[in-house]
This record gives structure tokens, sequence and C-alpha cells, in this order.
């Protein structure tokens, strides 16, 4: 009986990925909406920002490529490239894109991320100054932060609040799953 309680359930690196990419991007699709409205109505920004509420694919990739890069902290250099593989092949499906231009795309938007992040190791954080630039959020705050083209530290962890409800808890996904490659 106790055997059961501490075996680690099976599953694929392709049913991993497939179940993490179709989930992520179903929530970031029904949650957009509110997304945008949260950062529209911030008390933080001195104006309301111009927001595309018809396309959520950029917030889509900033949430993809920022969970992804939290494999190289968990699991090994092959573990990370196989699973990272398959996210971009069930991603190029979505997307009806080549694979070669989807890995292209998401490793823009993962170097982005660090870019706008350095020299912070907080991948929360440098999602969220990734929303921050990618929406072009610098002109609508305070004319000290929008002049030094930085978000204001409290409206990015206002950011930080609403992303952090995309990030998977891999950690613990890892820990109870068998990955089978």
């Amino acid at each position: 009986m106790f055997a059961t309680l501490f075996v680690k359930k099976r599953i694929t690196h392709k049913e991993l990925a497939k179940k993490f990419v179709h989930n992520t991007l179903n929530a970031v699709d029904s949650t957009y909406n509110d997304f945008l409205d949260a950062i529209y109505n911030d008390s933080e920004l001195i104006s309301h920002p111009k927001l595309n509420y018809e396309d959520p694919s950029v917030l889509m990739n900033i949430i993809i490529a920022g969970n992804t890069k939290f494999f190289e902290r968990i699991l090994s250099a092959h573990e990370e490239k196989t699973i990272t593989n398959a996210v971009i092949e069930q991603m190029s499906e979505v997307f009806e894109m080549n694979f070669n231009d989807m890995k292209n795309q998401l490793e823009k938007y993962s170097s982005f991320i660090s870019r706008v992040n350095h020299p912070s190791k907080n991948i929360l954080y440098g999602i969220s100054k990734a929303v921050f630039f990618k929406f072009k959020l610098g002109n609508y705050q305070e004319e000290y932060f929008a002049q030094l083209n930085t978000p204001n530290p409290v409206f990015l962890k206002k950011i930080d609040t609403l992303v952090e409800n995309y990030i998977w808890d891999w950690e613990t996904t890892f820990e109870k799953n068998k990955i089978l490659y």
C-alpha cells in the first residue's frame, strides 16, 4: 500500500510538453482580457496604455519562453533540450508554423527575457520586465521612470503577481513525475 503512495507517475516528455503547452495557452487565452484590464486600470500608470486586446500571442510567447527558462535550473542538458524541443514541436503545431521558425521565435523571446533582466537571475522578474517592454508600458508611467525607461518597482511587482499565475511549479512536476524520454 505504501509503495503506491511514493511511486512517481510515468509520463512521456511529449505528453508533458503537450499538457504544458495546451494548458498554458488556454490559461493565457481565457484570462488575457483580465490580464490587460489589470494593467490598463493600474493606479501606478499616469494614463491608460494602448493595449491590443485582440492578439494574445505576445503574452503567450513570453509565458512559454519564460517557463522553459526554468528547465536549465532543474534538468540536465539532455533533458532540457528534449523537453524544450517537444514544447517547440507542440507550439509549432498550435500556431501552424515550421519547427525551426517557432524555435527561433521562442529563442528570441527567451533571449529578450534574459537581456531585459540582466544582471538579475530571477526568471519571474525577467518575464515581468519582458511584459513591461513588449507592451510598451514605459511611456505611461511617472516622468521619472519614463525618462529612465525602466519599470516603476511597485508597478513591476504588480506585473509579477499577474505573471506568476502562468508559471508552472516545475520542481514539483519533476519530483512527482518520472519523465520517459
